[in-house]
């Protein structure tokens, strides 16, 4: 017969967890000696190491309490939803795993493998490192958050880009990140990003995320953010495309 003390030590938890079983009905209580002190058995330590080893799993105390009272197929049956829950935990974590590494590589969220090779066409198109830093970013976010809408909007500009007149948009509009916002050549600019895009998409709706999403603010907001001459293309675009 051992102490308290003692199987706290051999089981490997603190006296007070096994007090606190023994309030929650875990694990019976001993009767004390004749010197005043409770002492366990074999069977005690046992038991205790069933309840540790559930609790480690993740099992709250009073789903343990039932577990103890069940018997034979009923206890295989739960410990065997337990090892299901345990491998989706350890799933999920391994996936937690994987993009905090991508993180630490600098890489936030995987992209598809055409957003990858589509990054590879904007060097070799002549655009700017830091239009791929932000289209890399932005693509990040819309596949993380629609995935369902992005690849349709990701088709829409990949065709736009396949066509040298609207490419060059593109690209006028990733060199006019330095001008001085009221440079002459944004109202211009303005002006033909409006034109291809009423000639492209006549009276049909431009293809955009879920009306209720708030990415798309945000996006254009991340834009414009970066630059005072982009916050005013978008503002010239916006009002001719209204109007």
């Amino acid at each position: 017969m051992i102490t308290i003390g003692q199987l706290a030590r051999y089981v490997g938890v603190s006296t007070k967890t096994i007090r606190v079983y023994h309030d929650k009905g875990l694990l019976p209580e001993p009767e004390r000696d004749a010197s005043g002190y409770r002492r366990y058995g074999a069977n005690d330590a046992i038991e205790l190491i069933k309840i540790r080893t559930l609790a480690e799993a993740g099992i709250p105390l009073a789903r343990i309490r039932d577990l103890r009272s069940a018997t034979g197929e009923d206890f295989q049956q739960a410990l065997r939803e337990i090892d299901d829950e345990l491998t989706a935990r350890i799933r999920g974590l391994r996936a937690t795993q994987g993009r905090l590494r991508q993180l630490a590589a600098g890489h936030p969220a995987p992209l598809p493998t055409q957003i990858s090779a589509h990054l590879e066409h904007l060097v070799r198109w002549g655009f700017t490192p830091r239009w791929m830093d932000l289209q890399r970013d932005l693509w990040i976010l819309v596949f993380a958050t629609h995935p369902d809408q992005a690849i349709i909007l990701f088709q829409d500009q990949t065709e736009a880009l396949a066509d040298p007149a609207l490419r060059q948009l593109f690209l006028d509009y990733d060199h006019a990140h330095d001008l001085d916002a009221n440079d002459p050549r944004i109202d211009d600019l303005a002006h033909r990003i409006a034109e291809a895009t009423r000639d492209r998409y006549g009276a049909d709706e431009l293809p955009e995320l879920d009306a209720t999403s708030e990415i798309p603010a945000l996006i254009q907001g991340t834009v414009n953010a970066a630059s005072p001459a982009w916050q005013r293309l978008d503002m010239l675009i916006r009002a001719q495309l209204d109007a």
